[in-house]
């Protein structure tokens, strides 16, 4: 069976207030609402005199009238929005609850008083507000860009190295057949891995060195070719290269 929601309202929440109101429950004055309804009337402002032990009360009434008289709340007459200019009785004079929210969240973001704010919103931290919200919002949005600018970056150099690693395995698997090529299939071979080389960034001046990369990708693709053989085939190359420029 579904049970009563205990927390879908606020018994100090009213969908409008008068400024006297408003200020008395930002004081968390409203066990004495009715005494201090009745001594402030119809006026807008409780008497100066009146009520010194809560010097906020009057302040804060001063506030809200002031947001009123400035158009940063928008005046109502008993809770129904008029236009600006428009006549209205001093003591049927509101603002809406949701306006006063945002005006206090504004102006005031380290009140919190609890007829306006749950406690989920009481207990964040004052400065963290809307613009900070937005400010985070721009941070992230602006790391999401660089994160994939950094992987369009990555995915194209795994693409080149896919490339240079193909060429290297067709390097390799020439390499390990032209121990069986006769002289001259054997030098244009030799001459097409120089070329290939040259592509793939390989530097032949270094043997020992090319010989022990090309190594490793030939085991990779479960052909491997000695480093030894491969260096003798590599150190042939100048040979090769010199012949075909008589």
């Amino acid at each position: 069976m579904d049970t009563y929601d205990e927390k879908s309202c606020s018994v100090l929440e009213k969908p409008y207030y008068r400024p006297i109101e408003a200020a008395l429950r930002w004081c968390n004055l409203t066990a004495h609402e009715v005494d201090i309804l009745q001594i402030t009337g119809v006026s807008l402002l409780p008497p100066a005199h009146a009520f010194p032990q809560w010097p906020c009360l009057r302040a804060n009434a001063e506030k809200i009238i002031d947001a009123i008289q400035n158009s940063e709340l928008t005046k109502g007459r008993e809770g129904r929005t008029i236009a600006p200019g428009e006549p209205v009785s001093k003591e049927k004079i509101t603002v809406r609850h949701t306006e006063l929210k945002q005006w206090m969240a504004k102006h005031y973001p380290d009140q919190k008083p609890k007829f306006l704010f749950d406690d989920i919103e009481r207990n964040t931290h004052a400065m963290f507000n809307a613009e900070t919200f937005q400010a985070l919002q721009a941070e992230r949005d602006a790391a999401k860009a660089s994160i994939e600018v950094a992987k369009q970056l990555a995915q194209s150099k795994v693409e080149e190295l896919n490339s240079v690693r193909a060429q290297l395995d067709a390097l390799a698997v020439q390499v390990k057949e032209i121990g069986s090529l006769d002289s001259r299939e054997r030098k244009t071979l030799l001459i097409i891995i120089a070329t290939l080389a040259r592509v793939a960034k390989i530097d032949i001046n270094s043997p020992g060195k090319a010989a022990l990369y090309i190594e490793g990708l030939t085991d990779e693709m479960g052909a491997r070719a000695s480093k030894r053989a491969i260096e003798n085939h590599l150190k042939s190359i100048p040979d090769a290269l010199e012949s075909r420029m008589k």
